[in-house]
């Protein structure tokens, strides 16, 4: 949720926010008449209820010939106050309501425009190439007995698989290796629930524009999270946290993703699917901090993929693109060979003190008033980094070279090779 300060006192930077991001900049104008009406009705309520406290007082110095008339008069005055306060509600619900549906602003610099106007910031490494036909990574997979997609669309259905032996253990050590550089920088490791509440799926503002990505037990009215950041973020939900240091963890879990705007995209091997395993970051830190916090977990990202040699560009995504809760994201995109593309393996959002206004996280300022935190999430690894590693580092034979760093987390495994047929 925005500030409302910032509303009152710089709307026109809002707008323009709203106007970047592809959204509707009269959402602006409609908050600000909410607000002027929300504060109106305030004052009304307030009025009246210290007029009712003055009477009550007169009522119980009046002499007994004239209470009869007087507790009368204040049961009427009781009604207008219980009017005025249920006005108040109405009015504080509907301000909420329209600032709800308002975009994070964006920080200067993030491009306009949507999915295909962000800006490249670098690349980096060199592209492998092949003195073969490289095979995609699904082929490869099969080739190894790792991924197994007939089996799992048998048991559940299109886009769930099965990692089987050198793949389930080749994602397990790229969790570990993750896991372990982000208990080197400082994290704490949380195992996470996911599933959480709606008051904590909308306090991370996931359910906007793409709730209909998100998995709903109505039954149990909870929702099935598509990354940990929901858990992660709502773990201090409705608190008041020391931050003087950024509080950050490292939240392992299953993520789950109904992709219903992907329609045929992707149906093809691991890329887009319904269910995968994530290593995220989340922190907590002061606002001044966030930006700087932000680029130490793009490079927490970029120092993971240059040590599994992969070829990679950081892009700055376009406002339309960044979703309601980030002020900016940095994607971070491999290239996968047999695609001749750079696919989005990670990314990394500041989204200031949108999440925390929405959930109540707090922080005491020197002068003891407290006031919202900010939040930063950012992917260490996921399973779509099978992709980008089996297909990079192929052999003409089918076999697979493991990045050295992985290595020691395969118990010193160095070559994946084929199994026999």
């Amino acid at each position: 949720m925005i500030d409302p300060v910032l509303l009152r006192e710089n709307p026109d930077l809002i707008k323009r926010s709203q106007e970047a991001r592809g959204d509707s900049a009269e959402l602006v104008d409609e908050a600000l008449q909410a607000d002027r009406e929300r504060r109106a009705a305030i004052t009304a309520f307030e009025e009246l209820r210290a007029e009712q406290n003055a009477f009550g007082k007169k009522v119980a110095a009046a002499p007994k010939d004239e209470k009869k008339e007087l507790v009368a008069q204040a049961q009427s005055l009781a009604g207008r106050v219980k009017e005025a306060q249920h006005a108040t509600n109405a009015a504080e619900a509907r301000f909420t309501e329209v600032l709800r549906s308002i975009g994070n602003p964006i920080i200067d610099g993030v491009p306009a425009g949507g999915e295909d106007d962000f800006i490249t910031l670098k690349t980096v490494g060199e592209k492998p190439t092949f003195d073969f036909e490289p095979r995609d990574h699904l082929e490869i997979g099969e080739l190894l007995g790792a991924i197994d997609m007939a089996r799992g669309a048998k048991v559940s259905g299109a886009r769930f698989y099965y990692l089987r032996g050198i793949g389930a253990r080749l994602e397990l050590a790229l969790m570990n290796m993750a896991l372990d550089r982000a208990l080197a920088a400082g994290f704490v490791p949380l195992i996470t629930p996911t599933l959480v509440k709606p008051e904590i799926m909308q306090g991370t503002g996931f359910l906007g524009a793409h709730a209909d990505e998100i998995y709903y037990l109505p039954a149990d009215d909870l929702y099935l999270t598509g990354t940990s950041e929901v858990a992660l973020a709502g773990y201090h939900a409705d608190e008041i946290i020391d931050v003087n240091e950024p509080l950050r963890y490292a939240g392992w879990s299953t993520c789950y993703r109904r992709e219903a705007g992907s329609g045929g995209k992707d149906t093809r091997g691991i890329i887009r699917v319904h269910q995968f395993n994530k290593l995220e970051m989340f922190v907590y830190t002061l606002p001044e901090e966030a930006e700087a916090e932000h680029a130490r977990l793009l490079s927490y990202q970029e120092d993971m993929l240059q040590a599994l040699g992969l070829s990679y560009r950081v892009i700055d995504t376009a406002a339309g693109d960044l979703g309601s809760s980030a002020a900016r994201k940095y994607d971070v995109e491999a290239w996968v060979p047999t695609q001749d593309a750079y696919r989005e393996l990670t990314s990394t959002s500041n989204c200031t003190t949108f999440q925390a206004r929405r959930l109540d996280i707090r922080y005491r300022t020197e002068s003891g008033k407290t006031s919202p935190v900010a939040t930063l999430n950012g992917t260490l690894a996921t399973t779509r980094w099978l992709v980008a590693i089996l297909e990079t580092h192929q052999q003409a034979d089918g076999s697979v070279i493991v990045p050295e760093p992985l290595r020691p987390y395969l118990g010193g495994l160095e070559v994946l090779e084929p199994i026999a047929k």
